[in-house]
């Protein structure tokens, strides 16, 4: 587990009820991607999938799931990201946000 750590940077992870496999979460697919490559994973065999929709919110997203074996555990191995970029909010009203907070 601790290679798992040192090669990514899972925002979750947890053992599943059958006690061979693992769910681990990442905050980008490119995170996802990179730990495949590090760990050796990315290879022609590698069950991957990618699919875009929208979420109840309405907000859209782009997911990566990839279940590769490791070591002897499944992992169930997954991303979100979501693809709407709202405008950042400009300086000053940034500003005024963080002293609203600290008031």
């Amino acid at each position: 587990m601790a290679e798992l750590i040192l090669l990514a940077n899972p925002t979750t992870i947890y053992t599943r009820g059958d006690g061979v496999s693992l769910s681990v979460e990442f905050d980008s697919i490119a995170e996802l991607r990179s730990w495949l490559h590090l760990a050796g994973l990315n290879t022609s065999d590698l069950l991957i999938g990618e699919h875009i929709g929208t979420r109840a919110d309405g907000r859209p997203y782009r997911a990566l799931n990839a279940y590769p074996t490791w070591h002897g555990w499944e992992f169930y191995a997954h991303a979100t990201e979501y693809t709407d970029t709202a405008p950042q909010l400009d300086p000053s009203t940034t500003d005024q946000l963080a002293a609203l907070a600290v008031a």
